[in-house]
């Protein structure tokens, strides 16, 4: 079983920026690719980044390239998605995932919500 566990959503104004961190507790994310995800109200969930905790290898979807960063802490068995000159359009609930085994598994979401 693997648990994925969202943190750092919040309200910032437009402009400003957070930091997501997702972490496994008791289970080690190397050699997984972890995604970020996010949901906005009325939208489909869409596909914002993912990392290979292997080999470092990133991508981005287009609507946040050049203002999100994502990036991995192995020592501390997290995922981080640094988050810069949010928009409103930025507004959703963020989840993090992984693929075990064929298995895919979803931490609980965090919210963030960019408004002034």
């Amino acid at each position: 079983q693997v648990q994925l566990v969202e943190s750092g959503g919040g309200l910032v104004q437009p402009g400003g920026s957070l930091r997501l961190s997702c972490a496994a507790p008791g289970f080690t994310l190397d050699g997984y690719v972890i995604g970020w995800f996010r949901r906005a109200p009325g939208k489909e969930r869409e596909g914002v980044s993912c990392i290979s905790i292997s080999d470092g290898r990133t991508s981005y979807a287009d609507s946040v390239k050049g203002r999100f960063t994502i990036s991995r802490d192995n020592a501390k068995n997290t995922v981080y998605l640094q988050m810069n000159s949010l928009q409103p359009e930025d507004t959703a609930v963020y989840y993090c995932h992984t693929e075990v085994r064929g298995r895919k598994y979803w931490g609980q979401g965090t919210q963030v919500t960019v408004s002034s």
